[in-house]
């Protein structure tokens, strides 16, 4: 069993890396990937560079930002030289970089819930204690938890993953937040990746709630190909989403990967290894390209 995308304190994740390597070795994964976003720093933190917790393989991997029209995406990248892409970041993720994002971010949802009537209080929304923190699930908990803001919000009432994804993220939506105007190209986050040594894979084409998911990855192939794409993870495991992912896959002759997504306790139902409960994906997929 392996799990090819999880985040830490590097990201957004909570759980340090040692942490997230003893859930590892405890799930007896074979291979993983530490793929915090924008950011190679975790492979400089001490439990990985003299690991006595995980026996099973580590591969290198980050998950970058990208834009590709006018929506932004995720690319996985595997088997990297972390110092290469970590020089890069530089250029988009610094630290007075992402304070000054988070500030912009931050004012800008709060003007967004204004304009829909949604009622909040600030003074109970924590603000980021880290700069690689996202600023929107604090402030849709808060929104969230005064039920007269529900009927406005309708479907965005499911889950922040559909409040964000089909509307924070989404140009034709009124809750558009313009993530897309701090991150570079997609072109140029797959030359990176590839001058790191790396492969490129697009991360959860589902999660994204595109109207077509295929005729968008059609398009992301014609201005840059990709090396894989993220089969197994949890807004695949419904319904025959993954079966479709992996016959693209092989048809297109494109690697396959997969992985949990884990970050810890901002979602909760997201465990490593298995997803919400149903990934379990074979060493085979891995072994094909490492």
């Amino acid at each position: 069993m392996i799990d090819m995308h999880m985040h830490t304190v590097y990201s957004d994740g909570d759980k340090t890396v040692e942490e997230v390597l003893k859930m590892c070795e405890e799930q007896k994964l074979e291979y993983i990937s530490i793929t915090d976003h924008d950011t190679c720093k975790q492979y400089d933190d001490e439990a990985l560079k003299s690991n006595t917790n995980f026996s099973g393989t580590i591969i290198k991997g980050t998950e970058l930002h990208a834009v590709f029209q006018d929506r932004s995406i995720g690319m996985l990248a595997y088997n990297i030289n972390p110092e290469v892409i970590e020089q890069w970041c530089k250029k988009y993720y610094s630290e007075d970089i992402l304070i000054k994002q988070q500030e912009i971010c931050r004012n800008r949802l709060f003007a967004i819930c204004d304009k829909h009537g949604l009622v909040y209080d600030k003074s109970k929304i924590k603000k980021p204690a880290k700069a690689t923190e996202y600023v929107e699930l604090p402030i849709y908990n808060e929104v969230m938890s005064h039920k007269e803001n529900h009927k406005i919000l309708g479907e965005f009432t499911e889950s922040f993953s559909v409040f964000y994804r089909i509307g924070l993220a989404n140009p034709k939506s009124t809750y558009f937040m313009n993530h897309i105007e701090f991150r570079p190209k997609y072109k140029e986050v797959i030359h990176i990746i590839h001058k790191a040594g790396g492969k490129a894979f697009l991360a959860h084409p589902f999660e994204y709630q595109f109207e077509n998911t295929i005729d968008f990855i059609d398009e992301l192939q014609k201005e840059a190909k990709l090396d894989g794409i993220e089969c197994f993870h949890p807004s695949s495991e419904e319904g025959n989403k993954r079966e479709i992912l992996v016959e693209y896959a092989r048809r297109n002759h494109l690697y396959i990967s997969g992985g949990s997504d884990y970050h810890g306790t901002s979602k909760p139902d997201i465990q490593i290894g298995v997803g919400r409960g149903s990934l379990d994906i074979s060493k085979e997929f891995v072994e094909e390209w490492i």
